[in-house]
This record gives structure tokens, C-alpha cells and sequence, in this order.
């Protein structure tokens, strides 16, 4: 018999297992990591650190209002070294705009005045988030009449690629369809292929696409 060759490097023993990471409903003291994790992914899934200069900033948009607005659609995901990703959603979009019209935008508006809501020139992103905090209003689309909930899913580079998105994304799609949701949609930047192609893999569907990127939905009806 002729022994099987080895190419390409010399053999060494298998390292040890990662972590587990584990999954959960989102507690409050959950709200600080949910934040660094929504910044460290703030360029299309890439680290936004460098474009902000408050680095809440995004997140009061992305990740903070949804657990308060509605609770028992946010999900975080943590291993050893603390938490490494969330999955954020809403049932009813539409009342989310609203709720956020009412209790979360007011004092956002005062901590950051609409005179901030202008380019400095100097890369940073600040002030289109400043713009949109002072500017969103509630609007009905006709998408949320088939697809009213939506989300938000981020993880940072060492849970990618372990099955962690699909578990995320799974445990959300479970509570909306426990509570009669008939679909979901979410929106995809251009400039992010890897989500695009994740939310394809796990049975989103692209209903619209500009230049700004791509439209997402879902049906959850049986």
C-alpha cells in the first residue's frame, strides 16, 4: 500500500475548541456591549471607530432604542470574553417610528443641537447621524403592510463564520412568528456583500435595490 502523502506544511496537533458562545434575551446590563459591538461594525460590518467622534452616536440609532421600544426582540450572543454580538428587531415598524417620535428622539435632539447636523470636512460621520436623529419622522410605508417588523444584526470578527448569524437571525425569526408577524424586511448597504449573501443563505429575498443598497424581506406566514 502506498502511504498518503501530506502537502503543504507540516501536520500539528489540532488546537483546543473555541469557546461557547452562548445566546440569550438581552438583559440591561447587556446595553454597554451592544453599543462598542454596534460601533465596531458601523462601516458595513467593518470597525467605525475612526468615524466617529462620539462613539454612542450610531448606536443611539441602531441598538439602543430597541430593546426599550420593544421588548423581547433583542437577543445577545456571548462567549468568555464578553458579548460578541446582538440581533435587534421590532414587530411593527411603523409603531416603532412613532414610539421613537415620542420618547427617544426629544432628548437625543437636545443632547445633540441641528447645528451639529454639518459636514466639519474632515471624514468624520457625526453629523449625518445628528442630521437623521433631528430629521426622522414616522412614515407608513407600503412594505410594512405585508412585512411590518424589521432588525438590526451585528457581530464582531471573532463570531463570524461559527453559524453565530444564523443562530442570532433563527431565534429572532422564532419570537416574531410567535407573535403572528406575518413578514420582516431589513435594509443592506452596497458596500457589504457578506450580509447580502448571509441574508440570502437564511431565506431573505431582495425586493428592491438603488445605489445605496438593497431591500430585504421575508414572509413568516406558514
Amino acid at each position: 500500500m502506498v502511504p498518503a502523502r501530506h502537502v503543504g506544511g507540516p501536520v500539528t496537533a489540532a488546537g483546543p475548541p473555541p469557546p461557547p458562545i452562548a445566546v440569550r434575551p438581552f438583559q440591561l446590563v447587556d446595553l454597554p456591549g451592544m453599543y462598542r459591538v454596534c460601533l465596531r461594525t458601523g462601516d458595513s460590518g467593518r470597525d467605525a471607530t475612526g468615524l466617529y467622534r462620539d462613539p454612542d452616536l450610531l448606536a443611539h440609532i441602531y441598538a439602543g432604542p430597541y430593546p426599550a421600544a420593544d421588548p423581547g426582540l433583542t437577543f445577545v450572543a456571548h462567549d468568555e470574553d464578553g458579548l460578541l454580538g446582538y440581533v435587534a428587531g421590532t414587530a411593527d415598524t411603523y409603531a416603532f417610528e412613532e414610539w421613537l417620535a415620542e420618547h427617544w428622539w426629544p432628548p437625543l435632539r437636545g443632547r445633540y443641537p441641528e447645528a451639529l447636523a454639518t459636514d466639519p470636512d474632515d471624514g468624520t460621520l457625526d453629523w449625518q447621524r445628528v442630521a437623521h436623529i433631528h430629521r426622522a419622522r414616522p412614515v407608513d410605508e407600503p412594505l410594512y403592510e405585508r412585512f411590518p417588523a424589521h432588525l438590526h444584526i451585528d457581530i464582531l470578527p471573532r463570531g463570524q463564520r461559527t453559524g453565530l448569524g444564523r443562530r442570532l437571525m433563527t431565534t429572532l425569526l422564532t419570537a416574531l412568528r410567535g407573535r403572528g408577524v406575518r413578514g420582516v424586511h431589513l435594509g443592506v448597504g452596497s458596500g457589504n456583500p457578506r450580509a447580502h449573501a448571509f441574508y440570502l443563505a437564511v431565506g431573505f429575498t431582495e425586493a428592491s435595490r438603488d445605489d445605496w443598497g438593497s431591500v430585504m424581506v421575508m414572509d413568516l406566514t406558514p
